[in-house]
Protein backbone atom coordinates (compact mmCIF):
# COMPACT_ATOMS: atom_id res chain seq x y z
CA UNK A 1 0.00 0.00 0.00
CA UNK A 2 2.59 2.52 1.05
CA UNK A 3 4.96 1.04 -1.49
CA UNK A 4 2.64 1.55 -4.46
CA UNK A 5 3.64 4.24 -6.92
CA UNK A 6 1.17 7.01 -7.70
CA UNK A 7 -0.62 6.58 -11.02
CA UNK A 8 -2.33 9.97 -11.26
CA UNK A 9 -1.45 11.84 -14.48
CA UNK A 10 0.43 8.85 -15.99
CA UNK A 11 -1.21 6.89 -18.78
CA UNK A 12 -0.38 3.25 -18.69
CA UNK A 13 0.33 1.90 -22.20
CA UNK A 14 -2.26 -0.48 -23.43
CA UNK A 15 -1.67 -3.54 -25.60
CA UNK A 16 -2.45 -1.71 -28.85
CA UNK A 17 -0.12 1.17 -27.95
CA UNK A 18 2.72 -1.22 -27.21
CA UNK A 19 2.26 -2.97 -30.60
CA UNK A 20 2.38 0.41 -32.43
CA UNK A 21 5.60 1.38 -30.64
CA UNK A 22 7.21 -1.93 -31.57
CA UNK A 23 6.13 -1.60 -35.22
CA UNK A 24 7.46 1.98 -35.43
CA UNK A 25 10.79 0.94 -33.92
CA UNK A 26 11.07 -1.99 -36.32
CA UNK A 27 10.24 0.24 -39.30
CA UNK A 28 12.84 2.79 -38.24
CA UNK A 29 15.59 0.18 -37.83
CA UNK A 30 14.76 -1.36 -41.23
CA UNK A 31 14.93 2.09 -42.86
CA UNK A 32 18.37 2.66 -41.36
CA UNK A 33 19.52 -0.71 -42.68
CA UNK A 34 18.22 0.11 -46.18
CA UNK A 35 19.99 3.48 -46.12
CA UNK A 36 23.26 1.82 -45.07
CA UNK A 37 22.89 -0.72 -47.85
CA UNK A 38 22.32 2.01 -50.44
CA UNK A 39 25.34 3.94 -49.23
CA UNK A 40 27.52 0.85 -49.34
CA UNK A 41 26.38 0.17 -52.92
CA UNK A 42 27.42 3.60 -54.19
CA UNK A 43 30.71 3.73 -56.11
CA UNK A 44 33.55 4.83 -53.88
CA UNK A 45 35.50 7.77 -55.32
CA UNK A 46 39.13 8.14 -54.46
CA UNK A 47 40.18 11.49 -53.00
CA UNK A 48 42.44 12.29 -55.96
CA UNK A 49 39.75 11.29 -58.47
CA UNK A 50 36.91 13.52 -57.39
CA UNK A 51 36.14 14.50 -60.95
CA UNK A 52 35.76 10.99 -62.32
CA UNK A 53 32.35 10.83 -64.01
CA UNK A 54 29.69 8.89 -62.18
CA UNK A 55 28.20 5.98 -64.12
CA UNK A 56 31.09 6.24 -66.56
CA UNK A 57 30.49 2.70 -67.79
CA UNK A 58 27.39 3.79 -69.67
CA UNK A 59 28.83 7.06 -70.87
CA UNK A 60 26.06 9.13 -69.32
CA UNK A 61 27.93 10.11 -66.15
CA UNK A 62 28.51 13.59 -64.82
CA UNK A 63 31.77 15.27 -63.90
CA UNK A 64 32.19 16.94 -60.55
CA UNK A 65 32.76 20.31 -62.21
CA UNK A 66 29.59 19.93 -64.31
CA UNK A 67 31.43 19.52 -67.62
CA UNK A 68 29.63 17.95 -70.56
CA UNK A 69 31.17 17.02 -73.90
CA UNK A 70 29.84 18.80 -76.99
CA UNK A 71 26.72 17.26 -78.51
CA UNK A 72 26.81 15.38 -81.76
CA UNK A 73 25.41 17.35 -84.69
CA UNK A 74 23.77 16.03 -87.84
CA UNK A 75 25.81 15.73 -91.04
CA UNK A 76 24.09 18.80 -92.46
CA UNK A 77 24.95 20.85 -89.38
CA UNK A 78 28.52 19.58 -89.36
CA UNK A 79 28.92 20.62 -92.99
CA UNK A 80 27.53 24.08 -92.25
CA UNK A 81 29.84 24.50 -89.27
CA UNK A 82 32.82 23.37 -91.37
CA UNK A 83 32.01 25.93 -94.08
CA UNK A 84 31.82 28.75 -91.55
CA UNK A 85 35.06 27.65 -89.86
CA UNK A 86 36.91 27.27 -93.15
CA UNK A 87 35.80 30.67 -94.40
CA UNK A 88 37.28 32.29 -91.30
CA UNK A 89 40.44 30.23 -91.79
CA UNK A 90 40.61 31.09 -95.50
CA UNK A 91 40.58 34.82 -94.76
CA UNK A 92 43.91 34.51 -92.94
CA UNK A 93 47.21 34.65 -94.81
CA UNK A 94 48.14 31.10 -93.92
CA UNK A 95 44.63 29.90 -94.80
CA UNK A 96 44.89 31.31 -98.31
CA UNK A 97 48.32 29.74 -98.82
CA UNK A 98 47.11 26.38 -97.48
CA UNK A 99 44.06 26.44 -99.76
CA UNK A 100 46.17 27.06 -102.88
CA UNK A 101 48.63 24.36 -101.84
CA UNK A 102 45.93 21.79 -101.02
CA UNK A 103 44.07 22.41 -104.29
CA UNK A 104 47.27 21.85 -106.25
CA UNK A 105 48.01 18.60 -104.41
CA UNK A 106 44.47 17.33 -104.95
CA UNK A 107 44.28 18.42 -108.58
CA UNK A 108 47.65 17.12 -109.72
CA UNK A 109 47.27 13.99 -107.60
CA UNK A 110 43.91 13.17 -109.16
CA UNK A 111 45.33 13.84 -112.60
CA UNK A 112 48.21 11.39 -112.21
CA UNK A 113 45.81 8.72 -110.97
CA UNK A 114 43.71 9.16 -114.12
CA UNK A 115 46.81 9.10 -116.34
CA UNK A 116 48.14 5.93 -114.72
CA UNK A 117 44.73 4.35 -115.21
CA UNK A 118 44.79 5.18 -118.95
CA UNK A 119 41.33 6.71 -118.79
CA UNK A 120 42.06 8.74 -121.94
CA UNK A 121 43.00 6.39 -124.80
CA UNK A 122 43.38 9.39 -127.12
CA UNK A 123 46.62 10.25 -125.31
CA UNK A 124 48.17 6.93 -126.32
CA UNK A 125 48.49 7.68 -130.06
CA UNK A 126 52.03 8.34 -131.32
CA UNK A 127 52.72 8.89 -135.04
CA UNK A 128 49.63 6.93 -136.00
CA UNK A 129 50.34 4.04 -133.63
CA UNK A 130 48.42 3.22 -130.45
CA UNK A 131 50.94 2.63 -127.67
CA UNK A 132 50.17 3.88 -124.14
CA UNK A 133 53.66 2.97 -122.89
CA UNK A 134 55.52 4.81 -125.63
CA UNK A 135 57.81 7.31 -123.96
CA UNK A 136 56.89 9.99 -126.49
CA UNK A 137 53.13 9.55 -126.11
CA UNK A 138 51.14 12.45 -124.64
CA UNK A 139 50.22 10.16 -121.75
CA UNK A 140 53.86 9.55 -120.74
CA UNK A 141 54.76 13.21 -121.24
CA UNK A 142 51.97 14.38 -118.95
CA UNK A 143 52.84 11.72 -116.36
CA UNK A 144 56.35 13.19 -116.27
CA UNK A 145 55.03 16.75 -115.91
CA UNK A 146 52.60 15.68 -113.20
CA UNK A 147 55.28 13.80 -111.29
CA UNK A 148 57.62 16.79 -111.38
CA UNK A 149 54.91 19.11 -110.01
CA UNK A 150 53.97 16.70 -107.20
CA UNK A 151 57.62 16.23 -106.29
CA UNK A 152 58.01 19.99 -105.96
CA UNK A 153 54.85 20.30 -103.85
CA UNK A 154 55.86 17.55 -101.44
CA UNK A 155 59.44 18.85 -101.26
CA UNK A 156 58.15 22.26 -100.22
CA UNK A 157 56.62 20.84 -97.04
CA UNK A 158 59.11 18.01 -96.55
CA UNK A 159 62.23 20.17 -96.72
CA UNK A 160 60.48 23.23 -95.31
CA UNK A 161 59.58 21.42 -92.08
CA UNK A 162 62.91 19.54 -91.92
CA UNK A 163 64.50 21.77 -89.21
CA UNK A 164 61.65 21.10 -86.78
CA UNK A 165 61.59 17.37 -87.54
CA UNK A 166 65.35 17.09 -87.09
CA UNK A 167 64.95 18.94 -83.81
CA UNK A 168 62.41 16.33 -82.59
CA UNK A 169 64.72 13.46 -83.49
CA UNK A 170 67.66 15.23 -81.82
CA UNK A 171 65.70 15.62 -78.57
CA UNK A 172 64.54 11.99 -78.73
CA UNK A 173 68.14 10.79 -79.12
CA UNK A 174 69.32 13.03 -76.27
CA UNK A 175 66.73 11.45 -74.00
CA UNK A 176 67.31 7.87 -75.15
CA UNK A 177 71.12 7.99 -75.24
CA UNK A 178 72.03 10.52 -72.53
CA UNK A 179 68.91 10.09 -70.36
CA UNK A 180 68.40 13.85 -70.60
CA UNK A 181 65.09 14.52 -68.86
CA UNK A 182 65.09 18.13 -70.00
CA UNK A 183 65.10 17.00 -73.64
CA UNK A 184 61.98 14.96 -72.98
CA UNK A 185 60.37 17.94 -71.28
CA UNK A 186 61.12 20.06 -74.35
CA UNK A 187 59.39 17.46 -76.53
CA UNK A 188 56.38 17.56 -74.21
CA UNK A 189 56.25 21.32 -74.68
CA UNK A 190 56.43 21.04 -78.47
CA UNK A 191 53.76 18.33 -78.61
CA UNK A 192 51.68 19.72 -75.75
CA UNK A 193 48.43 18.61 -77.38
CA UNK A 194 49.09 14.91 -76.80
CA UNK A 195 52.44 14.10 -75.14
CA UNK A 196 51.97 13.67 -71.37
CA UNK A 197 54.87 12.98 -68.99
CA UNK A 198 54.92 10.41 -66.21
CA UNK A 199 53.45 11.94 -63.05
CA UNK A 200 51.70 14.80 -64.83
CA UNK A 201 48.32 13.16 -64.17
CA UNK A 202 48.81 13.85 -60.45
CA UNK A 203 49.07 17.61 -60.94
CA UNK A 204 46.17 19.82 -59.79
CA UNK A 205 43.56 20.08 -62.51
CA UNK A 206 43.45 23.86 -62.19
CA UNK A 207 47.14 24.26 -62.98
CA UNK A 208 47.86 25.74 -66.40
CA UNK A 209 50.35 27.89 -68.31
CA UNK A 210 48.63 31.13 -67.27
CA UNK A 211 48.74 30.51 -63.51
CA UNK A 212 51.81 28.29 -63.18
CA UNK A 213 53.75 31.18 -61.66
CA UNK A 214 51.06 31.78 -59.03
CA UNK A 215 50.57 28.17 -57.97
CA UNK A 216 50.20 27.80 -54.22
CA UNK A 217 50.42 24.01 -54.19
CA UNK A 218 53.75 22.14 -54.53
CA UNK A 219 54.47 20.40 -57.82
CA UNK A 220 57.39 18.56 -59.41
CA UNK A 221 58.80 20.49 -62.38
CA UNK A 222 60.26 17.28 -63.84
CA UNK A 223 56.70 16.22 -64.65
CA UNK A 224 56.02 19.42 -66.60
CA UNK A 225 57.12 20.50 -70.09
CA UNK A 226 59.97 22.94 -70.54
CA UNK A 227 59.59 25.85 -70.54
CA UNK A 228 56.73 25.80 -68.05
CA UNK A 229 54.66 28.17 -70.18
CA UNK A 230 54.23 25.37 -72.74
CA UNK A 231 52.40 23.04 -70.35
CA UNK A 232 48.88 21.92 -71.38
CA UNK A 233 45.86 24.03 -70.52
CA UNK A 234 43.75 22.93 -67.53
CA UNK A 235 41.56 19.99 -68.64
CA UNK A 236 37.90 21.00 -69.00
CA UNK A 237 36.80 17.70 -67.45
CA UNK A 238 39.06 18.21 -64.44
CA UNK A 239 40.84 14.93 -65.25
CA UNK A 240 44.33 14.78 -66.72
CA UNK A 241 45.25 12.13 -69.27
CA UNK A 242 47.70 9.43 -68.13
CA UNK A 243 51.32 9.42 -69.22
CA UNK A 244 51.89 8.82 -72.93
CA UNK A 245 53.77 5.80 -74.21
CA UNK A 246 57.15 7.22 -75.21
CA UNK A 247 57.71 4.71 -78.00
CA UNK A 248 55.06 6.57 -79.96
CA UNK A 249 57.14 9.74 -79.81
CA UNK A 250 60.11 7.70 -81.08
CA UNK A 251 57.96 6.26 -83.85
CA UNK A 252 56.71 9.66 -85.03
CA UNK A 253 60.16 11.28 -84.90
CA UNK A 254 61.83 8.49 -86.86
CA UNK A 255 59.03 8.33 -89.46
CA UNK A 256 59.32 12.06 -90.09
CA UNK A 257 63.09 11.68 -90.42
CA UNK A 258 62.81 8.88 -92.98
CA UNK A 259 60.17 10.84 -94.85
CA UNK A 260 62.74 13.58 -95.46
CA UNK A 261 65.36 11.01 -96.55
CA UNK A 262 62.99 9.32 -99.00
CA UNK A 263 61.88 12.70 -100.32
CA UNK A 264 65.53 13.61 -100.93
CA UNK A 265 66.07 10.41 -102.92
CA UNK A 266 62.92 11.08 -104.92
CA UNK A 267 64.00 14.63 -105.69
CA UNK A 268 67.44 13.43 -106.77
CA UNK A 269 66.07 10.93 -109.26
CA UNK A 270 63.39 13.31 -110.52
CA UNK A 271 65.59 16.38 -110.96
CA UNK A 272 69.02 14.90 -111.63
CA UNK A 273 67.94 12.43 -114.31
CA UNK A 274 65.75 12.86 -117.35
CA UNK A 275 62.83 10.63 -118.12
CA UNK A 276 64.93 8.85 -120.73
CA UNK A 277 67.69 7.60 -118.40
CA UNK A 278 65.81 7.46 -115.07
CA UNK A 279 65.17 3.90 -113.79
CA UNK A 280 61.39 3.39 -113.97
CA UNK A 281 61.16 1.76 -110.52
CA UNK A 282 62.62 4.76 -108.64
CA UNK A 283 59.64 7.08 -109.01
CA UNK A 284 57.03 4.57 -107.86
CA UNK A 285 59.17 3.25 -104.99
CA UNK A 286 60.06 6.56 -103.40
CA UNK A 287 56.62 8.04 -103.97
CA UNK A 288 55.18 5.07 -102.04
CA UNK A 289 57.76 5.30 -99.24
CA UNK A 290 57.20 9.02 -98.70
CA UNK A 291 53.44 8.48 -98.64
CA UNK A 292 53.66 5.61 -96.14
CA UNK A 293 56.02 7.35 -93.72
CA UNK A 294 54.28 10.74 -93.72
CA UNK A 295 50.74 9.35 -93.45
CA UNK A 296 51.70 6.84 -90.72
CA UNK A 297 53.23 9.56 -88.56
CA UNK A 298 50.25 11.84 -89.11
CA UNK A 299 47.68 9.17 -88.33
CA UNK A 300 49.43 8.08 -85.13
CA UNK A 301 49.76 11.64 -83.86
CA UNK A 302 46.11 12.41 -84.69
CA UNK A 303 44.99 9.32 -82.75
CA UNK A 304 46.99 10.39 -79.72
CA UNK A 305 45.41 13.84 -79.82
CA UNK A 306 41.93 12.31 -79.92
CA UNK A 307 42.78 9.95 -77.04
CA UNK A 308 43.83 12.86 -74.84
CA UNK A 309 40.76 14.90 -75.80
CA UNK A 310 38.48 11.98 -74.93
CA UNK A 311 39.85 12.12 -71.36
CA UNK A 312 40.60 15.79 -70.77
CA UNK A 313 37.70 17.14 -72.82
CA UNK A 314 37.45 19.99 -75.31
CA UNK A 315 36.39 23.59 -74.91
CA UNK A 316 32.68 24.17 -75.47
CA UNK A 317 31.54 26.85 -77.89
CA UNK A 318 28.51 29.06 -77.39
CA UNK A 319 26.68 26.92 -79.95
CA UNK A 320 27.47 23.76 -77.96
CA UNK A 321 26.13 25.23 -74.71
CA UNK A 322 22.95 26.44 -76.36
CA UNK A 323 22.32 23.03 -77.95
CA UNK A 324 22.92 21.18 -74.68
CA UNK A 325 20.59 23.52 -72.80
CA UNK A 326 17.87 23.23 -75.44
CA UNK A 327 18.09 19.45 -75.65
CA UNK A 328 17.96 19.22 -71.86
CA UNK A 329 14.69 21.14 -71.82
CA UNK A 330 13.30 18.94 -74.60
CA UNK A 331 14.41 15.77 -72.83
CA UNK A 332 16.88 14.78 -75.56
CA UNK A 333 19.71 12.80 -73.91
CA UNK A 334 23.39 12.99 -74.83
CA UNK A 335 26.13 10.58 -73.85
CA UNK A 336 28.82 12.39 -71.93
CA UNK A 337 31.77 11.32 -74.07
CA UNK A 338 33.60 12.80 -77.03
CA UNK A 339 31.66 10.75 -79.60
CA UNK A 340 28.26 11.20 -77.93
CA UNK A 341 27.72 7.45 -78.35
CA UNK A 342 26.82 4.60 -76.04
CA UNK A 343 30.21 2.97 -75.25
CA UNK A 344 28.48 -0.34 -74.58
CA UNK A 345 26.94 -0.42 -78.06
CA UNK A 346 30.18 -1.55 -79.67
CA UNK A 347 30.65 -4.28 -77.08
CA UNK A 348 27.09 -5.48 -77.64
CA UNK A 349 27.55 -5.56 -81.40
CA UNK A 350 30.80 -7.45 -81.04
CA UNK A 351 29.18 -9.90 -78.68
CA UNK A 352 26.21 -10.41 -80.99
CA UNK A 353 28.50 -10.84 -83.98
CA UNK A 354 30.59 -13.43 -82.16
CA UNK A 355 27.49 -15.28 -80.98
CA UNK A 356 26.09 -15.41 -84.53
CA UNK A 357 29.44 -16.56 -85.84
CA UNK A 358 29.75 -19.47 -83.45
CA UNK A 359 29.08 -22.85 -84.93
CA UNK A 360 26.38 -24.85 -83.19
CA UNK A 361 27.89 -27.54 -81.04
CA UNK A 362 26.99 -31.04 -82.16
CA UNK A 363 26.48 -33.52 -79.39
CA UNK A 364 27.82 -37.03 -79.64
CA UNK A 365 25.40 -39.63 -80.92
CA UNK A 366 23.88 -41.73 -78.22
Amino acid sequence: MGSELPTDGISVPTKDTTRAIVERTTSLSSSVEQHDNLVSQRPQVAPNQSNVPINNATGTGEYANGYHFPPKYSLKEQFQHAIVWYWDFYNTGFGLFFTIYALNVIGWGLMIVLLLGSVSPAMCWVDGFFDCDNINSPRRIWIEIDSQVLTALFSATGFGLAPWRFRDLYLVLRYRVNKDRKALRRLAGVHRHWLRLEGSQELPSSLGPKNIGEASVPYDTSNLPFPLETMPDPPPTGIRAPASELWKMDFIAWLNFWYIIFQAFLSYYMWKMSRYDRPPWTTGLFFALTLITSSSAGILEARQVMTVRAIEGVQLTKRDRERLARDKELGIPHYNNIKDKDPEEGARRKKNHSSHGEKPSTGSAA
